[in-house]
């Protein structure tokens, strides 16, 4: 499959992936390219498939130079960077990596609600910074029992849910629809599902109707006491509402790591103690990333050996 040509449009940052390329394609590092519209003209006819992530994929201005092309792996569960109805247009298959990714991003969930309401990493600076002489650093908020509302009770929603359960935590949620055989409170509004919660996580995926689904009202509903957990996409999120109801006390912590620009992240959130900032690490941890490669490379051999995608999406 040496002569297959394959655009990687994301940067060539974790190398296990890049290997296990090179060693069944021609890999292309769109990346690395200088003038990127020259690389690719220069390549379109030898390029069949395209490996994106969360934050590159494919839109419809590179599907359309594309002529060759046949499929877009994405190294991501979110697709919110393809574009899906220009791919079903083109009949050009679609794939991601979803169920891989879950426990890790659930993890982080639940490591932000600690971390926001037990502010541990202000109390690690409190430490580093030799203040712990002077005095002990003050009360902070417990975890156990907290109510948490989840928006979208997907793969992710659902683990999220469960690990909080183990805190005794009573669990509600928002989705497009009421969701059968699941035992957690249902609310038919954001709004009404914030107003009734203590901790606030979306969740849920990023699309035209999910953008800044987290907006000034709900926020106020989540009040000065309220924690937003963020660990879907920052676009779900109004970022300078987030930013004045922070600094203006309307809501009480933010665990967050995504953003609206990355990673560009808003400079006033950085000196507030009750909020937790990271990188988009949700599934950054070796033995996710090395699945999610797995699977990446495991849906180009199947479908140019013409065989079932692992885990089609068109």
């Amino acid at each position: 499959m040496e002569s297959i040509g394959v655009l990687m449009t994301c940067p060539p940052n974790f190398p296990y992936l890049v290997e296990e390329l090179e060693k069944r394609f021609t890999l292309y590092k769109l990346q690395n390219a200088p003038d990127k519209t020259h690389f690719i003209n220069s390549h379109k006819n030898s390029i069949r498939a395209v490996v994106g992530n969360a934050g590159f994929g494919a839109d419809a201005e590179l599907i359309d130079q594309l002529p060759k092309l046949e499929i877009v792996s994405s190294f991501s569960v979110g697709l919110d960077k393809v574009d899906l109805p220009k791919c079903k247009e083109k009949r050009i298959r679609v794939t991601n990596t979803p169920d891989v990714l879950t426990n890790d991003v659930a993890d982080l969930a639940i490591g932000l609600m600690l971390a926001v309401l037990r502010r541990l990493c202000e109390s690690d600076r409190y430490v580093r910074s030799g203040k712990w002489k002077k005095g002990d650093y003050k009360l902070t908020t417990k975890f156990t029992g907290k109510s948490v509302g989840i928006i979208g009770l997907g793969r992710i929603g659902m683990a999220i849910a469960t690990r909080a359960e183990a805190f005794s935590c009573p669990i509600s949620y928002y989705a497009r629809t009421e969701k059968p055989d699941v035992k957690y409170r249902y609310y038919p509004s954001v709004i009404e599902l914030a107003a009734n919660c203590q901790i606030l996580v979306v969740a849920c995926a990023l699309t035209e109707e999910t953008h800044h689904i987290v907006n000034r009202e709900v926020m106020n509903a989540l009040g000065p006491k309220g924690v937003l957990i963020n660990i879907g996409r920052g676009p779900h999120v109004d970022e300078p509402e987030l930013v004045s109801a922070l600094l203006e006390g309307r809501l009480g912590g933010a665990g967050l790591d995504v953003f609206e620009d990355e990673p560009n992240v808003p400079e006033p959130l950085f000196g507030l103690e009750n909020v937790v900032l990271l990188p988009h690490v949700g599934s950054g941890t070796v033995e996710t990333r090395k699945a999610m490669a797995d699977l990446v490379v495991g849906n180009l051999e199947a479908h140019f050996f013409k065989k079932p995608l692992l885990t089609p999406v068109v």
